[in-house]
């Protein structure tokens, strides 16, 4: 079965996917959302690929550097073996700052006798949309395109570069390295260079797992989804990415194809909470600092997505001449989904505004401009609130009172009066806190449809929407609340098959869902543990996680039957939930250290 069996590296400034056999399938420089320079993941023919070619009698194993986003993976033969290690530099010096170059190493090492591999480089400049050309200069070979957008990219070896450019035989007699650059370099590469950053870079990688808090239960998989989500968090301004790729179809075949290297506001609260939990305090801050960048303070429009630098117009486009994931065209750059009205966009800011004054120290100018737009966002609800709109799942072609987006409504003007009793602004309680009554009536008395026992998907439906199970998340309902009760029961039986959960069944844009969205079995797991059903909330999650691949990594969609990983990859919701999920249903214990650690922070 083909599956997305691939490893993501990277440095917060791009990312690649390199596959268990070692091919490098996806990468992007000089930044995440840049045009692509190795793409067969979106065409095996004409989107290009950095191999190492083995004979049969090789077998081959991968895994991650323990703590660390440097992945190995080994190829081993009854006569050899040998190991390949590809990192992308990340490393902090004294007096240096920090140092995050676009490039990307391979360091190819022999472990017993007298390993034989071809190097396949065939780097494709600009999403393959030109002919990429090739020229050997003194110490590097240098690719570029002479036709359409002029880029370039370099690689540096140890290998002779007539070996890389003919394809032909390597005998590994001693180590030997390749480095990637978007940038010529100015001092001599060599292995003892590629070396010293490898050892950097794991440095700097250990250094920032020993912060991540330690758990008792379901550790290895907290750890590693901190690191995939510090991976997908652009440096330069806090910014966290959806997925690492654009267009990996939700459904082979079909139209379901998206570019996620954007970041949606919408996963902020989740990110700041989760990752403010587990210790990594430092990249919450910063992601909060982009969300307060970008909103604006005044009533414009409050987009629900924008470029990881803080772009507005993302404008979609299709790339034609791809032939798309597995045949699943169109190949999408750019998505239509910024210009979306979505209105549970404000309470997700709201909660985002409420945490960051809760738990983070603020300074006093921050925290008049977070007051600034508070007032901003309780006024656009107030006068947005009763209006329809595209929802969470950003339905193309339809505006309809979603249950989701009004419970987000009450969700916003809830923090409002938070903050406002928080911050002794007392005059704007009463007349919040009538706005907020309002606004819950109208879902009780609209939501919920007796006949299907729980609330539906929108005003007058009969379709059920794993999104309401976040009412609990939010506060709009308790556990205890024989309505939520009912729906968590109802929304399984309807949406539930073979242990994996539909966000929803009812025809969208583009047909019948036919894959399951995986954080919405993660929310079904949560809501399941809270209502008191834990053995059987033990049992999905832990069949969920068999679902991940061979390195622990998941995407946004999974097959029903076949559990093969569909959608955007690695996907920062799905290890968001998979935190936050894990962590409940270990109750949150930590390890020895980790909580005589928590008691002295806590003291201090």
């Amino acid at each position: 079965m083909n599956n997305l069996n691939y490893g993501i590296i990277g440095n917060c400034r791009s990312a690649a996917l390199v596959s268990e056999r070692a091919s490098i399938d996806w990468c992007c420089l000089p930044e995440y959302d840049d045009a692509s320079i190795f793409a067969r993941l979106l065409d095996r023919n004409k989107g290009g690929h950095f191999a190492l070619e083995v004979d049969e009698r090789y077998h081959h194993s991968q895994h991650y550097i323990r703590g660390t986003n440097i992945l190995k993976t080994v190829f081993e033969s009854s006569l050899a073996a040998f190991e390949v290690i590809d990192f992308m530099p990340r490393y902090r010096l004294p007096g240096e700052g920090l140092t995050y170059p676009p490039d990307l190493v391979r360091i190819v090492r022999p472990l017993r006798g007298q390993p034989r591999f071809k190097v396949d480089y065939q780097p494709r400049l600009e999403y393959a949309e030109h002919e990429t050309h090739f020229e050997p200069i003194e110490d590097y070979l240098k690719a570029n395109t002479e036709s359409g957008p002029y880029d370039s990219l370099y690689l540096y070896s140890d290998v002779p570069m007539e070996r890389v450019m003919d394809g032909n035989e390597v005998v590994l007699d001693r180590p030997v390295f390749f480095l990637i650059s978007y940038n010529q370099k100015l001092l001599t590469q060599d292995y003892d260079r590629a070396y010293l950053l490898y050892q950097r870079t794991k440095t700097y990688w250990l250094n920032w797992s020993r912060r991540t808090r330690k758990f008792t239960e379901y550790n290895d998989r907290i750890a590693r989804s901190a690191l995939v989500l510090k991976l997908l968090s652009y440096e330069k301004t806090g910014a966290v990415l959806a997925a690492a790729t654009t267009s990996l179809p939700e459904t082979i075949g079909e139209e379901r194809n998206w570019d996620y290297r954007f970041c949606w506001l919408r996963d902020a609260s989740m990110v700041v909470k989760v990752m403010a939990q587990v210790g990594q305090a430092g990249m919450a801050s910063r992601y909060l600092d982009f969300i307060v960048d970008v909103v604006p303070d005044k009533d414009e429009k409050i987009q629900i997505m924008y470029g990881i630098r803080g772009e507005r117009e993302l404008t979609e486009h299709q790339l034609e001449h791809l032939d798309g994931y597995e045949g699943s065209k169109p190949v999408r750059i750019g998505n239509a989904a910024f210009e979306q009205k979505q209105n549970d966009i404000y309470g997700v800011l709201m909660d985002v505004f409420y945490q960051q004054l809760m738990h983070f120290d603020v300074s006093l100018q921050t925290s008049e401009a977070l007051w600034t737009i508070t007032r901003s966002v309780v006024r656009i609800v107030e006068e947005n609130w009763e209006d329809p709109d595209r929802g969470i799942w950003e339905i193309r072609n339809e505006n309809k009172h979603f249950t989701f987006s009004k419970v987000l409504c009450w969700v916003a003007v809830d923090r409002g009066v938070k903050i406002a009793r928080a911050l002794h602004k007392s005059r704007y309680v009463e007349p919040w806190t009538k706005l907020r009554a309002r606004i819950r009536k109208d879902i009780e008395e609209k939501a919920w449809n007796k006949e299907a026992g729980a609330f539906t998907q929108s005003y007058g439906s009969r379709h059920l929407d794993a999104a309401n199970l976040l009412m609990l998340d939010y506060g709009f309902a308790d556990p205890s609340n024989p309505l939520f009760v009912s729906t968590v029961r109802a929304t399984y039986e309807e949406l539930c098959r073979d242990g994996l959960m539909y966000r929803y069944k009812n025809e969208d844009d583009f047909g019948l869902p036919s894959s399951s969205f995986t954080i919405c079995t993660f929310w079904m797991v949560k809501a399941l543990w809270h209502i008191g059903e834990r053995d059987k909330a033990i049992h999905m999650f832990d069949n969920l996680l068999a679902c991940s691949n061979h390195l622990g990594l998941f995407s946004e969609d999974l097959d029903f039957k076949s559990k093969r990983m569909l959608g955007n990859f690695p996907q920062a919701y799905s290890h968001l939930a998979l935190i936050e999920t894990a962590m409940l249903l270990s109750g949150g214990r930590m390890t020895e250290d980790e909580s005589v650690l928590a008691t002295i922070h806590k003291k201090s």
